[in-house]
């Protein structure tokens, strides 16, 4: 609806029904035109003047354009003696209605800077005082439904009002506020999925009613089970997307969407911006930092799709949309927040027929490559939306307010990672102590959180192994053979893999394994353009269950590398498993370079696992975003203390999420109740000695060939040799 050009494009003819009386009528009458007034009273002569993009219009068109549509349609044909104010304004300010006569280009609204704006509130008036007239005579039920139709016509161009002058502010350096008071938009956390029966459902607007012609005539469609989000997908959601390639992956993507958002260079929804440290956007209140928990808006119907897919999910119909909030009172964000994109093309209902006047114009001819969208957004008036309403535009569009709220069939089962991921949350808050596994630490936000520890004072590992790695590189050199595969476990960006490659470049392919593909995207990327003649073989996979070497590199001497104290994550026995597996996949005669800290002072270690810049704790209780965000739980994350502390007996660091308050918490329909001062433990870092890695190493299949241990902070780099 708001598609086409620009009347947003709901139904064009409005059912008949009996106008109210005369008062109430001017009252409404003037309600409306009051509010659009109000709406620019803080733009400048200069900002009602601009068009930024031929889809958008200058506010001072808008303001014109929906007066003409008073005096065109209801004041020249009906008021006895109404003189016209300005003959030229039918070919200025006439949008799309061909059956009235020649217009202005479209794309060339923004050179009439004749006539000035005080010219166009003079015609405001003109035509409201006659309006005035024309509702204090009574209106028949004809011109009833007339009136109604401009009264929601510019309610339509009040929200495009918006969306304009936002667009047009975007591109200024200075990103002015529209209204600097303007809401940010709710921040109601992740939706949930909520079942919706099927068979013969009503669908469209009956009789009585004031509606658009496009949302009838009421029809009955059939739709089987299915499920829809409770509310809308939120930017931290839409990040995640990001993070994990989204925009770069074809596989997500229609193919005209894919080569639209290759031609227009799309990475991120419309108006969002990276300074290098964070997302911000622009709002109508202005340039803002994008709200992690807030509804994503601004989003293409091919971005959504992508999206949908992405989340092994999908977009629901507009009858599904429809039905679902018809039966259903547990649904929010339906039309206060942004317009929703559903999967159905714009296309007339079964018996539509536009009316044979020019008012006919008003949608049905617009009902070809265009999307619905249902709902409402922050910048529709209070009682414009319906559940009816289909409003409509063509699906590279961003400007507007749109949304995503999800949908998939009825008894589908999310995808493999993330059953996982909820089977060993579940299983480990139901475990005494509760427990989440480490390994899920590592989405994009935490893998970006764990490079920034590294770079903390007190996280002494990486640099001190680091040092180690330069150093003793030529004797790891030496053992790596000629024509060599190097596989690394947990990649992450490869960047100490490199002082191995510069130390052997025999090496003749290297394969890293991590469950991030944007991390493997990054790092396979600056390793092909460092190292040209190197075979470089990302694979993406959870290296405690699947590390097999690829089929291409069959026959050729494979050495492992496991830098970064990984080892220390796991349990002495989870640890001796893996050990075993790799000598297993790797078979006779392979080697493995593994990093090892070691035991020190208790004051180093803890220092090391609770920065005074609070970026383990920021690592920490990232798993309880990644939960709320993927699985759907609804953790408060302040509600949580980080804590680390020293394990004597089992020589290893602990880290631990300690509940403040007692609390509940609810994952896929369960509940754990946690205690103030109840502890979930999220991690362990055993540290060793030579001695008790040696002994590690033997339960594995390994025995220690070399070993290197830095000066304090002692960390140990030992190359391991496959035995019996």
């Amino acid at each position: 609806m708001h598609a086409m050009f620009d009347t947003p494009a709901p139904p064009g003819a409005a059912a008949a029904r009996p106008g109210p009386a005369a008062a109430s009528t001017a009252d409404r009458f003037d309600t409306v035109r009051a509010r659009t007034l109000a709406l620019v009273a803080s733009l400048g002569a200069e900002d009602m003047v601009v068009q930024s993009m031929p889809d958008a219009s200058p506010a001072k068109w808008h303001l014109a354009h929906t007066t003409w549509f008073f005096e065109t349609f209801l004041l020249g044909p009906n008021l006895p003696g109404y003189g016209v104010f300005d003959p030229d304004f039918g070919y200025l300010f006439n949008s799309y209605y061909d059956a009235v006569g020649p217009r202005h280009p479209r794309p060339m609204r923004g050179l009439l800077t004749r006539p000035a704006t005080e010219h166009v509130l003079a015609y405001r008036e003109h035509v409201d005082a006659h309006m005035r007239v024309l509702l204090a005579q009574g209106l028949s039920a004809d011109l009833a439904a007339l009136f109604e139709l401009g009264l929601a016509h510019e309610e339509q161009h009040q929200e495009l009002l918006v969306m304009d002058v936002q667009h047009l502010f975007a591109q200024s350096p200075l990103k002015p506020a529209f209204d600097p008071a303007w809401p940010g938009l709710p921040s109601e956390g992740v939706a949930g999925f909520r079942p919706v029966g099927g068979g013969p459902v009503p669908i469209g607007v009956k009789n009585g009613a004031f509606a658009f012609d496009n949302e009838g005539p009421a029809h009955t469609v059939w739709l089987e089970p299915f499920e829809i989000a409770d509310r809308l997908v939120t930017n931290g959601q839409w990040l995640a997307f990001i993070a994990q390639g989204g925009y770069r992956r074809p596989e997500l993507w229609l193919s005209d969407g894919w080569a639209q958002c290759q031609e227009e260079g799309w990475d991120a929804p419309l108006y969002w911006q990276h300074d290098g440290t964070a997302w911000s956007h622009m709002t109508p209140g202005g340039w803002r930092p994008v709200d992690p928990d807030a509804p994503v808006v601004h989003v293409s119907y091919y971005e959504a799709d992508a999206f949908a897919r992405w989340a092994a999910a999908r977009l629901p119909t507009e009858a599904e949309w429809e039905h679902a909030v018809r039966t259903r009172d547990d649904l929010r964000q339906i039309d206060d927040v942004a317009w929703q994109w559903t999967a159905s093309a714009y296309a007339p209902y079964p018996g539509f027929k536009p009316a044979d006047d020019a008012v006919g114009e008003y949608n049905g001819k617009f009902m070809s490559g265009q999307m619905v969208l249902r709902g409402g957004a922050c910048v529709t008036p209070a009682g414009h939306a319906r559940p009816t309403y289909r409003n409509f535009y063509r699906p590279a569009q961003r400007w507007m307010f749109s949304g995503v709220r999800l949908a998939r069939d009825g008894g589908t089962a999310p995808d493999t990672d993330r059953l996982a991921f909820l089977r060993d949350t579940l299983a480990g808050l139901s475990s005494a102590p509760k427990t989440f596994s480490p390994k899920y630490f590592y989405d994009a936000t935490g893998s970006e959180l764990f490079e920034a520890i590294c770079r903390t004072a007190e996280y002494y590992p990486t640099r001190t192994e680091t040092a180690l790695l330069r150093d003793i590189a030529p004797a790891l050199a030496a053992s790596i053979p000629e024509d060599a595969v190097l596989l690394e476990l947990g990649s992450g960006a490869s960047d100490k893999t490199r002082m191995l490659l510069d130390a052997a470049p025999w090496i003749s392919a290297y394969v890293p394994v991590d469950i991030s593909p944007d991390a493997l995207d990054g790092a396979a990327k600056r390793l092909r353009a460092a190292y040209p003649s190197l075979t470089v073989h990302p694979l993406v996979a959870d290296f405690t269950r699947d590390i097999e070497v690829p089929r291409a590199f069959a026959g050729r001497p494979v050495v492992a590398f496991f830098p970064g104290s990984t080892i220390g994550n796991f349990t002495h026995d989870e640890a001796a498993d893996l050990l075993r597996s790799v000598r297993e996949r790797l078979g006779e005669g392979a080697r493995f370079i593994v990093g090892a800290d070691q035991v020190k002072d208790i004051d180093v270690l803890l220092a090391a696992y609770d920065d005074a810049e609070g970026v383990t704790a920021a690592f920490n209780r990232n798993v309880l975003v990644r939960v709320n965000r993927e699985l759907g739980g609804d953790f408060d994350v302040d509600a949580f203390e980080h804590r680390a502390l020293w394990n004597a007996e089992r020589e290893r660091i602990e880290m631990h999420l300690v509940s403040r308050v007692d609390q509940h918490v609810t994952i896929a329909g369960r509940t754990f109740p946690l205690a103030a001062g109840e502890s979930i433990h999220t991690e362990n870092s055993h540290k060793f000695t030579p001695a008790s890695f040696a002994r590690l190493a033997a339960r594995g299949g390994w025995r220690v060939e070399r070993e290197w241990i830095s000066a304090d902070p002692a960390f140990g780099v030992y190359l391991l040799e496959a035995i019996d």
